[in-house]
């Protein structure tokens, strides 16, 4: 709507001007004016306002390459997820699990050694021979082990799913803030020009004897200060861009046009719904409930440690005085009578029960943090909708009529550029609430998850 409305005013600013001429013509056809009514007219600057969902030039900055065709977010998404080395750590991390999987079930290694005694008896070199040990694990707890260790592989995978949702919403967002940027400083380039434009004509105003010197101070002051807010917002792309240089994963990527709208996919949340699905979908909640698992199966495993493993093991020799071979064979078991395992069943216990609070806990926090989120959201959808329904248009007729009103005499051209001036601010701050929006939206969307160059350690 809003692009509608913004090429419409274009239309009606550029129509203004030649309209004015047809009603001052027709007036001519009943009288002729001679010099003392002709009044000196600058003609009055269009304002061509850049379409929104449409890629525009890319301004070029210090040591910048020649910008190339207009990048997608889809793109820079790919981009982000095969590049950002976040994303590799968290996936050794779920590898280094696996691996730690496996280890869990592998059987203890026998031992095999060299065995002689009675050496030297009757001067003989007694009994040589050689053994064989081998350690019988009981109660299942290989298998425990290895469940323990699986529920740490499923929370290393939530890991990794947390932070692609944080790289994909820094992308998202990094995107949405470069594309407002570059639209606001198209903006921005337009109000330069209108405040050079307007400098020269309060100067043809002033030596026709139509205004006077304080009005082209007026002007050159409307001209600076455009100056000004054109340099805020070069600084403002140029940040936008190295960060989205920054969370994609390639630092020397060069700026180049985008190809996106700021409009698309806004569609209207509410607290409820939000919430269920932050709760259904949150890789954060997810892992935290994947600790409790974990916990359950430390406990079943600490509760099996309270039965001891067997240790088996058979020799063989040969006794040089008798000249007898030998067989022997030992099992042995540790007697559970002071250590029962209780020690490392209590910290088991307190571990679930710790985990099950983490739980409860990171439900709240979500709750807590979308309590935030979803304020801004409501805040700037509320913006956008009074921008959209009002104040846009109010700006749109205000600046209509004052180009009339100026066309006929009846308002300064100070005027007129101070309409346009406000018109132009306007529309700034119409994006600087789209981009509110679209932040508030972006982090709802990815779980409240950001921060995606941050350590990924744990589940937060």
């Amino acid at each position: 709507m809003n692009i509608v409305k913004l090429c419409v005013c274009a239309m009606l600013i550029g129509v203004l001007p030649s309209a004015a001429i047809a009603q001052q013509a027709g007036r001519s056809d009943r009288s002729v004016p001679n010099e003392s009514n002709v009044r000196v007219v600058p003609e009055e600057p269009t304002i061509p306002l850049p379409p929104m969902d449409q890629p525009q030039g890319v301004p070029q900055l210090p040591g910048a390459s020649t910008p190339l065709a207009a990048m997608t977010l889809a793109e820079l998404e790919e981009m982000a997820v095969r590049c950002n080395p976040t994303l590799a750590q968290a996936a050794a991390r779920v590898q280094g699990a696996q691996g730690q999987y496996v280890q869990a079930g592998l059987y203890p290694n026998p031992v095999a050694g060299y065995q002689a005694s009675e050496i030297g008896n009757e001067k003989r070199a007694g009994q040589q021979g050689g053994f064989v040990g081998q350690e019988v694990v009981t109660a299942g707890k290989l298998r425990l082990s290895q469940d323990v260790a699986s529920q740490e592989i499923r929370q290393a995978e939530f890991v990794l799913q947390a932070q692609r949702c944080r790289v994909l919403t820094d992308v998202r967002r990094a995107f949405y803030d470069v594309l407002v940027a570059q639209r606001a400083l198209e903006l921005s380039e337009q109000l330069v020009r209108i405040g050079e434009e307007g400098i020269k004509s309060t100067e043809a105003l002033t030596k026709a004897k139509e205004a006077a010197r304080v009005d082209v101070l007026q002007a050159r002051i409307e001209a600076d200060s455009a100056k000004i807010f054109l340099e805020k917002a070069r600084n403002r792309y140029a940040a936008a861009w190295r960060n989205l240089a920054a969370v994609v994963g390639d630092f020397m990527m060069q700026p180049k046009p985008l190809a996106g709208n700021l409009l698309d996919g806004m569609t209207r949340l509410c607290w409820d719904d939000t919430f269920n699905r932050l709760l259904a979908e949150s890789p954060q909640l997810a892992g935290a409930q994947a600790g409790v698992a974990r916990a359950q199966a430390v406990l079943s495993r600490e509760c099996a440690g309270r039965y001891p493993n067997l240790s088996v093991q058979a020799s063989a020799q040969y006794d040089n005085a008798t000249q007898d071979a030998i067989v022997g064979a030992q099992v042995g078991v540790p007697l559970p009578i002071f250590n029962r395992n209780q020690g490392n069943i209590r910290r088991a216990e307190a571990e679930l029960a710790a985990a099950q609070q983490e739980t409860k806990r990171v439900q709240l926090g979500l709750q807590q943090r979308l309590a935030v989120v979803f304020e801004q959201y409501a805040t700037a959808q509320q913006q956008v909708e009074k921008y959209n329904r009002d104040i846009l248009p109010n700006a749109e007729e205000s600046l209509r009529l004052v180009s009339m009103g100026y066309r006929q005499g009846e308002l300064s051209y100070l005027v007129l550029l101070t309409s346009q001036r406000t018109f132009f601010q306007t529309n700034l701050a119409y994006l600087d609430a789209l981009r509110d929006l679209r932040a508030a939206t972006t982090a709802i969307e990815g779980n409240l998850l950001s921060g995606s160059l941050q350590a990924t350690v744990g589940t937060e």
